[in-house]
Order: structure tokens, then sequence, then C-alpha cells
């Protein structure tokens, strides 16, 4: 199982730590050259509260040579925008792995986990900007920044687009390429307060041009993409798929918080989608995640696997592990070798 921040939770710190650690380390060693405009947790010259609020990252790395690293899995607190320039790349994105070259584009929201470098960055040039959207799940409504010109009724169908397809990848047309250049260059050239005016220029000129070409290619849009089912569904996969969501310490009504709703409309989806309870669900799961680790890990100590995968102490976890496999977790590990 994988380790990634919890869907719809607050980023905490080790994750911020992790996310970027790799990137920073080359940086400081001198394996990559970046520039990059930053706020928060992300890497780069501070912008100031009152520059661009909203804008999470932008900027651009250029890699001379095959790294030795890739980014850890992680979720950004906004959209992220990507275009490869140059060289190659393999990037991963639920559970996906897609293989890029000069001229792809990547779109990530909220929700997604992802990863670039699979499992390590390529020579290239690659550029990004990371946008607040003020949402967290897919049933969320977007809000974009104040500096976002764009009519209203683009904004909205620009936010529509991107909610009810989720598909990763593109071709960059010729006009978004040259708005990354363009404030690449800015960022190149100019101080931090010189630099504003471009890059809202800029990240207006991106987001036009990506409108552009979602409505050239007119992908079908899906629109459960959006519901609040998808989101207790998306929730629910979390649940089972990662580690650092089975370890927190979830009840009925903070699993219902998460996605956004109360605990009888989150009941009445999950058994809808699962035919379960939610609490049942997430000590199966948890179960489920234990003999995996029983199996994979024999150097571990059951305690240890008990508390990572959400119990409270071993002796409880003996219990539910037996009634649920039919033997103590010692030995199921002993007759798994």
């Amino acid at each position: 199982m994988k380790r990634w921040p919890p869907l719809y939770r607050p980023i905490d710190k080790t994750h911020r730590v992790d996310a970027h650690g790799p990137l920073l380390a080359s940086i400081r060693a001198g394996k990559i050259e970046f520039h990059a405009l930053g706020r928060g947790h992300y890497p780069g010259e501070r912008l100031a509260p009152r520059q661009l609020p909203g804008l999470l990252s932008v900027g651009y790395w250029d890699a001379r040579g095959d790294q030795d690293w890739g980014m850890e899995f992680h979720r950004n607190e906004g959209i992220e925008i990507c275009l490869l320039e140059t060289g190659s790349m393999r990037f991963a994105v639920d559970d996906q792995t897609h293989p890029l070259g000069p001229g792809d584009l990547t779109i990530t929201r909220p929700w997604q986990a992802h990863r670039q470098g699979d499992p390590h960055i390529a020579a290239g040039r690659l550029h990004w900007a990371t946008i607040s959207v003020g949402a967290k799940r897919p049933d969320q409504p977007w809000r974009w920044p104040g500096w976002v010109l764009l009519a209203p009724e683009d904004r909205e169908e620009l936010a529509r687009r991107l909610r009810l397809t989720e598909a990763p990848r593109w071709r960059a047309p010729p006009d978004i390429v040259r708005s990354f250049q363009r404030m690449a260059s800015a960022l190149a050239r100019d101080s931090t307060e010189r630099r504003i005016s471009p890059f809202a220029v800029g990240l207006n000129e991106l987001l036009l041009g990506i409108l552009d070409m979602l409505r050239a290619e007119n992908r079908v849009e899906r629109p459960r993409l959006g519901t609040r089912e998808h989101s207790v569904k998306l929730f629910l996969g979390d649940l089972r798929s990662n580690f650092d969501s089975l370890g927190q310490d979830w009840t009925l009504a903070s699993m219902a918080s998460a996605c956004g709703m109360g605990t009888t409309l989150f009941s009445r989806l999950c058994h809808r989608l699962i035919n379960d309870s939610p609490v049942h669900f997430l000590n199966h799961a948890r179960l489920e995640a234990a003999a995996r680790l029983l199996r994979a890990e024999p150097g571990r100590t059951v305690t240890a696997i008990a508390f990572d995968c959400g119990f409270q102490s071993s002796q409880h976890f003996a219990i539910q592990f037996r009634r649920h496999i039919g033997q103590t977790p010692t030995e199921y590990r002993r007759l798994a070798q």
C-alpha cells in the first residue's frame, strides 16, 4: 500500500516535507536548476500576501541530466498545471503511469494523488503553475482567484470541463507553450515585484489557452464525477489503498465530515456504493491491509502493524483479526511464509 496525504484532509507538515524533500536536496546539490515563486510550503521566492493571492506556486526547473530521485506522491491544495517543454518524464496519477514527451501538458485536481518521475526524474525542462480553486472535493464548486479575468461564464465552463473529465494529459497547443515560456523569461529577468504583472497576464493567457484546448477537444463530460456520491467513492477508495488514511482516528461522524455531509447521507451513499456500513468497511480495509503487511514485512512486529493500520491496541487487533481471518496474526504470518 502507498502513503500520501489522506483525501479531503489538510496536508500536515510531514507530508509537506515529504513532497518536496527530494527536489530541495537536488537543488542544494546543484543537480537541477530551479526558478519559482511560491507561498506556504511550496518552494521558491516568497510571494507576499497581496501578490496574486490564490497562486500557490509557479516556475520551472531544468534537469540537465537524469536524476536519482522522483517526487513523492502528493496532493495539492489547488489545480496543478505542468508543461514538459523538453526531455522526457514518467508521470503517475491515480495509480496510472503516463510517459511524457516534449509538449505534453498535465493537469491534476486537488483530490488526485500524483507524482512527477516514476520512479526518477529524467533530463528536461518542466514548467508548472498551481492555483487554488477553493475546493478539496469533486462535488464542491470552484472559486477562482480575483485576478483571473476570464468572463464569469468562461470561468464556470473551465471549472466544469476540468471537474467532469479528470483526464490528466494533453498535447499542449503552441499558445500554452508560449505562455509558460514568457513567464519563465520574466522569472529569470525581473525582480519579484516587477514580475507580478507579467505573471498575472501570463496566467490568464494560460487559463484561456486551456479553455480553448478543452473546447477544441470537447471530451465527453461525465456529470457523476461532480456528485457527492463520487466524492464518497474516492474517499472509500483512499481508505482501502492508503496507509495514511487507514491510520487516522476515524469515527462515523469524522468520515462524514471529511466528505462534507452528515452521517445519514454519508451512510446511505456508502450502502449504495459498497452495500456495507462505513464503519464495517473501514474495519475490513484495516484488517486486509494488516494481512498484506504481515506477509510482506516479516521483520515488523504485530503491534507495529496494528498501530500502522489504525488499531488502538494489539489485543483488539488480534481479536478482530482472528474473527475475520480465522487465525491469530502470528499464526497467519507463520503459515503465509
